[in-house]
């Protein structure tokens, strides 16, 4: 069955010719006559010079109301988070504005508690009211298929940042929070560490379960399993890292060395230990995650998993300013180790 054809023909003799008539003959989005009218950056160069040679030979004139509306939701980028480590949403803020500096278009953000039953309606409202381009999803709300599938159904253009792929390529930025806790794993056994301890995030975010899914398998590879009580659910906050610290730390024996899953906790470690005597790293070794600048500034320097958090926002936002017919895939920011004086053989 042939396919069918796009009308080439302007509008009927005595009428104006409208911006859908612009994009329809252009066989373009209206969305992107819009871009182009608003010389937004979003638009591949062969495609603006096709709809303005179509708007000169039309003699279309752009309605300024119209234009003036357009050219607002052109140019705001959100972002939606949840997170309780105030440390990484300014980086991840630096981040996006790193991307967005020079391109005319500003940042919005907005905190949200997603335990809360109508977080959704509340983003909704905020994406329609600032009338966004385009919203950044930051860890723990990227995980929200329902909160993605929300922005899906009202238009809304969404990059997901995660530890696995949650979504199509286009719309991830991937952190493999797996690989960098499984370097960690392969790091303290190196040591020679046996008895480890994990101080895990909250077991409903993704982040958390890759990393403790990531330590755990390379134990289990090498056929050591953890004694009874040594993986603590916490928090992701300094003050769940002291609480899980004292059960740890009391435990007859104690652990060796402590695996944190963020650097918050693992100061929460380094309060217990300085309070109790316990000696870093010559009696207990600690190892975080985030490497936030927090890691370099405790005594001794902590152990840490740098995921580049500010290059993680500056990728994010990027993907947002790219043109929508423009081809794009999955991005990804790889963690590493990065090795300080809080870790040592066990004595």
């Amino acid at each position: 069955m042939p396919a069918a054809k796009t009308s080439t023909r302007p509008a009927a003799a005595g009428k104006a010719n409208t911006i859908n008539d612009i994009a329809r003959l252009a066989g373009v989005s209206k969305k992107t006559v819009s871009r182009v009218i608003n010389r937004s950056p979003l638009v591949r160069q062969d495609t603006r010079e096709k709809v303005e040679a179509l708007m000169r030979d039309l003699g279309y004139v752009p309605d300024p109301i119209a234009r003036g509306l357009a050219f607002r939701r052109s140019f705001l980028i959100g972002m939606v988070y949840d997170n309780p480590t105030a440390q990484f949403i300014v980086n991840m803020q630096y981040g996006a504005l790193d991307s967005l500096r020079d391109s005319g278009f500003e940042l919005v953000v907005h905190p949200c508690d997603s335990r809360s039953p109508g977080y959704i309606d509340g983003v909704r409202r905020f994406v329609q009211q600032q009338k966004l381009h385009g919203v950044m999803l930051v860890p723990r709300v990227s995980e929200d298929q329902a909160l993605a599938d929300m922005l899906d159904e009202i238009g809304c253009r969404y990059v997901r940042i995660a530890a696995v792929a949650l979504d199509a390529p286009e719309r991830m930025v991937v952190t493999h929070d797996h690989d960098g806790a499984a370097e960690v794993a392969d790091y303290l056994l190196s040591l020679g560490h046996r008895d480890i301890a994990v101080l895990t995030g909250p077991a409903h975010y993704r982040s958390a379960i890759e990393r403790t899914r990531g330590f755990l398998g390379v134990l289990e590879r090498r056929g050591i399993a953890l004694a009874p009580g040594r993986v603590v659910e916490a928090g992701y906050t300094f003050e769940s890292g002291v609480a899980a610290a004292e059960k740890l730390l009391a435990a007859t024996p104690r652990p060796t060395a402590i695996f944190c899953e963020n650097d918050e906790m693992a100061a929460g470690v380094y309060r217990v230990a300085l309070r109790s005597g316990i000696q870093i790293p010559q009696q207990l070794s600690v190892v975080g995650y985030d490497d936030s600048p927090l890691a370099s500034r405790l005594w001794p320097p902590l152990t840490s998993v740098r995921r580049d958090t500010r290059d993680t926002g500056r990728v994010a936002a990027a993907m947002l300013l790219q043109p929508e017919d423009a081809p794009r895939a999955m991005a990804s920011v790889r963690p590493h180790l990065v090795t300080r004086d809080s870790c040592q053989p066990p004595s």
